[in-house]
């Protein structure tokens, strides 16, 4: 069966046949068209075969909402999870280039991140700042927090609208420049980032991903790489704010956490910063303002133990509101795009 995602709009249920019945039903978006939900009616629907049924409308959905949240199927177990993801998208990859910390948890399943409780992750696209990246994301909710813990969704379409035009036209002419320190003290080790202890190896890696690498004094490592702002959907056409500018930026960090780096170390070694291409500093009224585009797309819902969000990651950023209790989120990626695939 076929259904067109334009059928659903704000505030009108659609029941959706399969087989013997109505099984599942989708609760339209009432904030900024995501994410679409899809609910189970009945108890003991097999999530894994009704997606497999309905993969061209999931599909459709995802290109249109950016983001479907399934409830109600049951508190699938890690490898269900895990089975239900690489059916629809077998080519399941691994994290490259880390940027937040993380833990293995099973297969290609991973802790969303393992950033402390009490301090917020930014929106931000998947490894955008990177020279490949997963077009398809999947999170799922295996202990729900007590309090807070949401995963705010923006549609970086509407980011892109949002900006004003002058502002966007210049940084897409002037692109981005993204410098990392890797060490023990802040951030991550650079064997964590890349996976590796073998110098060697992290510089061919470097070399085809068109990473600089200054080797520290320390030990420590420095990369730079430059890319562009924005990107075209390879699937949609769309063309879509697609960046890590805002996010690795130390303007954005919380004010206790950016006073605290820039006392300890000089900008030049930050774990993380952002600038023009040209090494130029990105203006801080820009920086408000790119923050303040990003707040206005940006929505969130509650998790629920057993919730799976699936994202098409060039669509939709996400991030990580504060939270107590004992949250525990895994996310598993795939379909990785090369950036050569996607130049607006």
């Amino acid at each position: 069966m076929t259904m067109d995602a334009r059928r659903f709009v704000a505030g009108r249920r659609r029941p959706v046949p399969s087989g013997a019945g109505v099984l599942v039903e989708m609760v339209p978006p009432a904030d900024r068209g995501l994410p679409l939900m899809v609910t189970a009616t009945v108890a003991g629907v097999d999530l894994r075969g009704w997606a497999a049924d309905h993969r061209t409308d999931l599909e459709q959905w995802l290109h249109r909402h950016g983001a479907v949240l399934f409830r109600g199927f049951g508190p699938p177990s890690v490898p269900d999870f895990e089975a239900f993801f690489a059916s629809l998208y077998p080519d399941l990859v691994a994290e490259h280039e880390r940027s937040s910390p993380r833990s293995h948890v099973a297969g290609n399943v991973f802790t969303s991140t393992d950033h402390p409780a009490d301090q917020r992750i930014y929106v931000h696209n998947e490894m955008s700042y990177s020279s490949t990246w997963p077009a398809r994301l999947a999170f799922h909710c295996v202990a729900a927090p007590e309090t807070g813990g949401q995963t705010p969704l923006a549609d970086v379409r509407e980011v892109y609208r949002l900006i004003d035009p002058a502002i966007r036209d210049r940084l897409v002419r002037r692109g981005v420049c993204y410098v990392r320190n890797y060490g023990d003290r802040f951030g991550l080790p650079w064997q964590t980032s890349f996976q590796t202890d073998d110098r060697a190896r992290l510089e061919e890696y470097a070399r085809q991903a068109g990473l600089t690498v200054v080797w520290r004094p320390d030990g420590g490592l420095r990369t730079r790489r430059t890319g562009p702002v924005t990107a075209r959907h390879p699937v949609t056409g769309d063309v879509v704010w697609f960046n890590h500018a805002t996010f690795f930026h130390v303007s954005t960090l919380e004010p206790t956490i950016r006073d605290g780096l820039l006392a300890e170390l000089p900008e030049a070694d930050l774990p993380t910063n952002s600038y023009y291409a040209d090494g130029d500093p990105i203006e801080p009224e820009v920086l408000d303002h790119l923050r303040a585009a990003y707040e206005r797309a940006t929505v969130s819902f509650p998790w629920q133990a057993g919730d799976i969000l699936l994202v098409d990651n060039m669509l939709v950023a996400h991030g990580r509101a504060p939270f107590t209790g004992a949250r525990k989120v895994v996310v598993a990626m795939a379909q990785p795009v090369a950036e050569a695939e996607t130049r607006a």
